[in-house]
């Protein structure tokens, strides 16, 4: 049986201070509220992986460009966190 290739999908972002940082797409949703992604901190040697925390953020236009900015609304946060969840339990429960 062939092994299954895995290829991380990483999304790089520049700070406030211009430093970049790294990151996995885990997942990408749509809702009434607009469009979220959830993004894992990516450590490129797995030996040095520790459990970290993913980050939820909202997909706006701006000039026509998209930009991820931080969501302010705890209850619309918690919600997000929910659904995420569920569906990174139906994505990854097969792994």
């Amino acid at each position: 049986m062939a092994e299954k290739e895995y290829s991380a999908n990483l999304i790089t972002l520049v700070d406030d201070e211009g430093k970049t940082h790294e990151f996995e797409l885990l997942d990408a949703i749509e809702t009434d509220d607009g469009r979220y992604v959830a993004l894992l901190p990516y450590i490129d040697d797995p030996e040095a992986e520790e459990e970290s925390e993913y980050y939820i953020l909202q997909v706006v236009e701006n000039n026509g460009e998209e930009e991820l900015t931080e969501i302010e609304d705890d209850e619309l946060l918690d919600n997000l966190a929910e659904i995420f969840e569920e569906r990174f339990t139906e994505l990854y429960e097969d792994e």
